[in-house]
């Protein structure tokens, strides 16, 4: 797997995230992820976006991270929150989003952040057993779905 850094509005990226917020919607129903996230979102040293890439150059996994202080919607200074973990079901089950999270924790400790905070929801079981077996904990709810049933918000100390 070869993991490069690329902006979030990098063709790749789009055709991946495009692709996860369907998967979103078929397990919610809702249309995908509301929240609002900006390719300067993710521009170093504030935040990251990496994409993973197969033998055959093809993107296969997805991940991000960006800054996050204290808000008034659950984030702590030094938060480094987690978006877009996504990997394509032709790779699942090759511990690509193992990989894809330790190098992005990585980056986020690089630059600072002292915790990486997280949310994801009850209909997706296989995050939530990749995040508690990886040393998340569950922590206050924040960000835009901080208000719903479903969700379901994680952290770990950087």
């Amino acid at each position: 797997m070869n993991i490069r850094t690329v902006r979030f509005d990098h063709p790749d990226a789009v055709k991946l995230n495009d692709q996860v917020q369907a998967e979103y919607h078929v397990r919610y129903g809702d249309g995908g992820d509301a929240t609002t996230l900006e390719p300067t979102d993710f521009e170093p040293p504030n935040g990251i976006y990496l994409i993973a890439y197969d033998a055959n150059d093809a993107p296969v996994a997805t991940g991000g991270w960006r800054s996050q202080d204290a808000n008034g919607e659950g984030n702590e200074d030094g938060d480094a929150e987690l978006k877009r973990m996504y990997v394509i079901d032709q790779a699942r089950g090759l511990g690509l989003a193992r990989r894809m999270l330790a190098a992005l924790e990585e980056n986020a400790r690089a630059a600072g952040r002292t915790r990486m905070v997280l949310e994801t929801g009850t209909k997706q079981p296989e995050a939530i057993a990749l995040y508690t077996s990886s040393g998340y904990e569950p922590c206050v709810k924040f960000g835009y779905y901080r208000f719903h049933d479903d969700s379901r918000c994680f952290a770990k100390v950087l």
